[in-house]
């Protein structure tokens, strides 16, 4: 079984249900400002519903995105776009139970929230794992805050951890695969509403080609090699 790759829309479809509210929502209150109040307030409340409205457009928004390169052997993309806040060596205690690399990647509100995978292969490990909700920078988040954890097997036998961490106002992770899925660059992995984490881990020895304040872009920025 494979992950169905997501049909290119111009909208993520978790945002679907929100963009739909949200506008009756505004029309009520802007209908009620017109029928009941006078002056410039009503003018401020609409304008401030159009801001809202497309504040939420973009932080729904879904772009194409295609790897550059036929060359994916030993490759690791970004799954998220953002800022990388973290690079190092670690103890990985919830499945390697080894040292590992990671690597954090923050999104702010004004990032693409959706999450693609970061190499092909299978899908070995999809767990939910309930926690705080610290701010998404902090190192601790990747720890205690409540989060996602996918686990993908490469064709030649690595493993790569894929951790999506919800921040202090991020409070639905989703997840798309299922254990047993295959899966390749260019899918989409998740979608994490509001300011959020990812982070990654490779093993010890891979190759890591960003660096700590790099922005970065998912299914396009290569942040490491495979040994």
């Amino acid at each position: 079984m494979s992950v169905s790759n997501t049909k290119h829309k111009k909208i993520n479809r978790e945002g679907f249900p929100t963009l739909m509210t949200v506008p009756v929502c505004l029309a009520g209150i802007n209908l009620y400002m017109f029928l009941f109040t006078g002056g410039c307030a009503r003018y401020i409340v609409l304008a401030l519903s159009v801001i809202l409205y497309a504040i939420l457009v973009n932080f729904f928004r879904n772009p194409r995105r295609r790897f550059p390169s036929n060359d994916r052997e030993k490759v690791v993309v970004a799954p998220a776009d953002g800022e990388i806040v973290a690079i190092e060596e670690v103890d990985e205690l919830d499945h390697f139970h080894d040292r590992r690399i990671q690597i954090s990647i923050f999104m702010s509100i004004f990032s693409v929230h959706a999450n693609w995978f970061p190499v092909g292969g299978t899908v070995t490990r999809v767990e939910h794992q309930p926690g705080r909700y610290h701010a998404a920078f902090k190192a601790k988040s990747s720890t205690e805050n409540e989060r996602s954890l996918v686990v993908i097997e490469t064709p030649d036998g690595q493993e790569v951890l894929v951790r999506q961490i919800a921040g202090a106002m991020a409070r639905r992770i989703v997840t798309y695969p299922s254990v047993g899925d295959k899966c390749r660059i260019d899918q989409h992995m998740g979608f994490i509403k509001l300011g959020s984490r990812v982070d990654l881990y490779l093993p010890v020895d891979s190759l890591i080609c960003v660096k700590v304040g790099q922005k970065v872009k998912a299914d396009e920025t290569i942040v490491g090699k495979l040994p």
